[in-house]
């Protein structure tokens, strides 16, 4: 299955693109795409729902808005260096343990919405990155069963902006959490709509111009790797996202250092987890 959000900002429904590419409503449901739909086993009981009702359910417009695939996360937990040639142009040694940081939940956005630079900021970056949306309840899984926990996959943007993150001290969250710092979606990908998730190409392009080209083949630490490692230092709960790294080409990458300003466009996308695009504003009152 492939399940979205669409409507104004505060006020999304849930959605679902059914086998033939028809957007549909699935708000009769009566169930958004929360922790406890994910906990109760939503996704089953969605997909035997909608077999019954499917051919009645309203179509939802390709105009329409679209939300954060997932409802109000308890945690957004990000990888950070998982890529070698990312480590190598951030200056950086490749890590020889997951690099760990969080992002505010306050900084979900729409995959489509507008990208606010902060107040003040002349460092703002992208990241493309393979999410994973946890399914149920994950404390000390093995990597043989960790995808067993993973409900399935979206496309994140983590944006960071590098003078909070890496010249201010203290830890990174600071350079990734600000508001809008992270577009999610446009639809999470169950586990059976991705033959192989550790072999997805992944692209970002700035202003029609490509800037990261990579594939998740080349992770450090794979997704059964990064489900089991952090489960052995915190519980992951359903709905919780985990954002898995990103492959070289930010913009810190390049000499001299390449940074977002109002009026740029910012596109992106994973095979098989759709594109998004976020136009860059300057921050206002």
């Amino acid at each position: 299955m492939k399940l979205f959000r669409f409507g104004a900002l505060g006020s999304e429904k849930p959605g679902l693109i059914l086998e033939e590419g028809r957007k549909v409503d699935v708000s009769a449901f009566g169930e958004d795409y929360t922790d406890e739909f994910f906990a109760n086993d939503g996704l089953n009981r969605l997909a035997a729902w909608v077999k019954t009702q499917g051919a009645d359910l309203p179509e939802v417009s390709d105009d329409e808005r679209l939300g954060a695939v997932v409802k109000k996360p308890g945690k957004i937990i990000c990888i950070g260096l998982n890529f070698k040639d990312h480590a190598e142009e951030s200056g950086m040694e490749a890590p020889k343990e997951p690099v760990v940081f969080f992002k505010a939940t306050s900084s979900l956005v729409g995959p489509n919405d507008n990208l606010v630079i902060p107040r003040g900021s002349e460092k703002t970056d992208w990241e493309v990155e393979l999410a994973v949306v946890i399914g149920k309840k994950a404390s000390y899984v093995s990597k043989e069963e960790a995808l067993d926990y993973v409900a399935g996959y979206c496309l994140h943007n983590d944006y960071s902006e590098r003078a909070y993150q890496l010249e201010m001290g203290g830890q990174w969250v600071k350079g990734k959490s600000c508001d809008t710092f992270a577009p999610l979606g446009p639809f999470i990908a169950t586990k059976d709509e991705i033959e192989d998730v550790n072999n997805l190409k992944m692209w970002l392009k700035v202003n029609g111009e490509i800037k990261q080209n990579g594939t998740t083949a080349n992770l450090i630490f794979d997704v059964p790797t990064v489900v089991s490692y952090l489960s052995e230092f915190m519980t992951l709960e359903p709905g919780d996202v985990i954002s898995t790294g990103t492959p070289a080409g930010v913009g810190l990458g390049f000499d001299p250092p390449q940074y977002l300003k109002p009026g740029d466009v910012v596109e992106l996308g994973i095979d098989n987890l759709g594109s998004s695009s976020q136009t860059c504003i300057e921050w206002s009152k």
